[in-house]
């Protein structure tokens, strides 16, 4: 399917753009990219500075040389990439613009909302339980569930488990984490006779990956920017009150009021 793809329609899609990256902010659990435009996307932090930075500097780069650190196998500076990545995409006029465009309407709704659960295998790659709406009840009609963490608690299987599980499930949840760490590519390639949905503040809501076999991005737009870049460096936690959730469904957008 050519799914390692991914990281070339993120980056193909950031043409004929004059922004520049304005400002980097690196907090705790999260890293936060602000584009000359006032827009600002962040991406979950991947721990790992072994290999030498692609690029020396992104703070201050236009927007397409700086997205293309998140290639880079020096997890602080891929962690900046797609954050740079989010800012781009993850902003409410290209939303409102798609909306019209598709003449699609805005509705509620959840990471799972209107997908058939019943009778269904679902594999959910992170911890994504009370995520947007994913309890234990709803999950509860599939046949069965699984989830798959790279620091697993009780219940939970070990991220290796991929490889034999997404095979077999109808419906997988993929943390858009994923991107960092460079492992999406196979994810999507394991889960490739499956729905697919992507969801979590580092996920891109870009179109393009829709070819690539994905069926959902459900991400965030930061509608307070200054509170976040604070906010992240003094807490460890999440970025969703300095949001709105979005939810990119092959040509249907829905927010999540």
């Amino acid at each position: 399917m050519g799914n390692q793809l991914y990281y070339d329609v993120l980056l193909s899609g950031i043409k004929d753009s004059d922004l520049t990256v304005k400002k980097l902010v690196h907090g705790i659990s999260w890293t936060a990219a602000v584009l000359s435009n006032g827009n600002a996307g962040v991406a979950m932090h991947t721990e790992g500075e072994t290999r030498p930075r692609l690029q020396e500097i992104v703070e201050g780069m236009p927007v397409q040389q700086a997205a293309e650190s998140v290639l880079s196998w020096n997890m602080e500076e891929a962690n900046e990439g797609m954050a740079v990545i989010n800012a781009f995409y993850n902003n409410r006029e290209d939303l409102i613009r798609h909306e019209k465009e598709s003449g699609q309407k805005l509705q509620t709704g959840g990471v799972l909302e209107e997908i058939e659960l019943d009778g269904k295998t679902l594999a959910m790659v992170g911890h994504l339980l009370g995520h947007s709406g994913i309890k234990e009840e709803l999950l509860s009609r599939c046949k069965e569930y699984y989830v798959l963490e790279r620091e697993p608690r009780e219940g939970d299987y070990p991220d290796s488990a991929c490889e034999y599980i997404l095979p077999r499930s109808d419906i997988v949840v993929i943390t858009g984490s994923a991107s960092m760490n460079k492992t999406m590519p196979r994810l999507l390639e394991l889960a490739k006779n499956a729905e697919v949905i992507l969801t979590g503040p580092s996920v891109p809501m870009c179109p393009g990956l829709f070819s690539l076999g994905i069926n959902r991005l459900f991400g965030v737009i930061i509608e307070d920017v200054e509170a976040m870049c604070r906010g992240i460096v003094e807490s460890k936690g999440s970025v969703n009150k300095y949001s709105g959730h979005f939810c990119l469904d092959q040509g249907i957008l829905r927010q999540d009021i």
